[in-house]
């Protein structure tokens, strides 16, 4: 065969891709969709728009369902994406909880479970427990849908090489290379995605979210500590080293407090669920009348958020405080990246994001203080949607993006992942 030959039959294959990966993108997005409104959407004509739906439909990607009346004449055909393409597992490792997900294609969740765990807890013992339960919600989704396994993944709160899936380093955790790709490879028979949960995190928003139809996203997950992830038009910005987006270790204070990464001044040593705690203790230690202290009997080491956020809102003085103060530093941190990044849309998203109504007009209050007017008008700052499932739906939405991305790789179907 000629160089020549070679060319054409790859360019072919590529633009064949192309199309079928655009057509099930607007599928996804503007369920259901007739034939006619996907010829008009991708400029494809009918003939090759049909030719390729059938060909998603006979990979089960695609599912036609009931005609939709138009008025007169014969009633498109509708098409969704098939709920019983497969399933997915997504799952995510917080500083003291695990989260197992599994959904079909739609993708609506078929099981769900959220587990407690000591912060102190060692790595192995907490990825037998992760494994545990995706073994679970694996055999729960199998039932529910044509036992095809779409695909897995992981979300941390570290330094991730994506490439490799080794968490390189996890700061609450405190993990360190620990080859969490590979150990979820050898027990599972399907491609497998380990990142930071706030790369995560974005991608769910993206997807399923408030960010939707945004291409240029920055999300900020605040929880234990502060993360972030950036979009731009549509792909995750990772940086030279893969690694982008550790928001939460700039530095806010040159002479603040001891961060867990080692580095003093983080802006999570100012804007964080730990920091949120520390200020409701010092508060209350100081002689401060709380009614927190009678929701923990006495035991502040039993705080959390939810707590604090119901005290909030009943007025209590301690609890108020101590949320005003997070969100204060909030909107400074915010300010900055809307001065030097100027995303279409900033969302929060993380364990704090309960507080959102307490948050919010302090960090718009610094918005209006200290971001640039023309780039504070260009840019929403919004909750997320997802709540604290933003990084477990971002899980699904990066096995979503490899699926829609090469619909032609018959491997999701055909070879049910005989990868071991």
């Amino acid at each position: 065969m000629s160089g020549k030959q070679m060319y054409q039959a790859g360019d072919q294959t590529l633009l064949r891709q192309i199309n079928l990966s655009a057509i099930l993108n607007h599928i996804r997005v503007e369920t259901p969709v007739s034939r006619v409104v996907l010829a008009e959407r991708t400029g494809l004509n009918k003939a090759t728009i049909s030719n390729l739906i059938n060909e998603l439909i006979d990979k089960k990607f695609v599912k036609e369902i009931g005609v939709k009346s138009s008025g007169l004449g014969r009633p498109p055909s509708q098409l969704i994406l098939n709920p019983e393409a497969g399933f997915i597992l997504s799952s995510e490792i917080g500083a003291d909880f695990i989260s197992v997900i599994g959904t079909d294609f739609s993708p609506k969740i078929l099981f769900e479970v959220t587990e407690k765990i000591n912060h102190n807890s060692d790595a192995s013992s907490v990825i037998n427990l992760l494994i545990s339960h995706l073994k679970k919600a694996q055999e729960i989704c199998s039932q529910n849908t044509n036992n095809n396994f779409l695909g897995l993944a992981l979300g941390v709160p570290g330094l991730v090489d994506y490439e490799t899936g080794c968490l390189l380093f996890a700061p609450n955790l405190q993990w360190k290379d620990i080859p969490l790709k590979k150990l979820l490879e050898s027990e599972f028979s399907a491609p497998v995605f380990v990142d930071n949960e706030a790369n995560l995190a974005t991608l769910g928003e993206y997807y399923f979210g408030n960010a939707f139809n945004y291409e240029d996203v920055l999300f900020l997950s605040v929880g234990v500590g502060l993360g972030g992830g950036m979009l731009r038009q549509g792909h995750l910005l990772r940086g030279v080293g893969g690694m982008a987006g550790e928001f939460g270790h700039m530095t806010a204070d040159p002479d603040g407090g001891l961060c867990g990464c080692g580095n003093r001044g983080c802006w999570e040593t100012q804007a964080s669920q730990r920091v949120l705690f520390k200020y409701v203790h010092e508060a209350i230690i100081n002689g401060e009348d709380s009614i927190l202290r009678e929701s923990c009997c006495n035991d502040l080491s039993s705080l959390n958020t939810d707590l604090i956020v119901e005290a909030a809102k009943k007025n209590d003085k301690v609890a108020l405080d101590a949320l005003k103060k997070v969100g204060h530093h909030l909107g400074i941190g915010i300010a900055s990246l809307i001065n030097a990044l100027n995303p279409g849309i900033i969302v929060l998203g993380g364990i704090l994001s309960s507080a959102w109504e307490i948050l919010e007009p302090e960090i718009n209050h610094e918005l209006s203080t200290r971001a640039l007017y023309w780039n504070r008008e260009s840019t929403k700052v919004v909750l997320g949607k997802n709540g604290k499932q933003s990084c477990v739906m971002g899980g699904i939405a990066v096995v979503y993006q490899a699926i829609l991305s090469k619909p032609h790789n018959n491997e999701y179907i055909e070879n049910e992942f005989q990868r071991r």
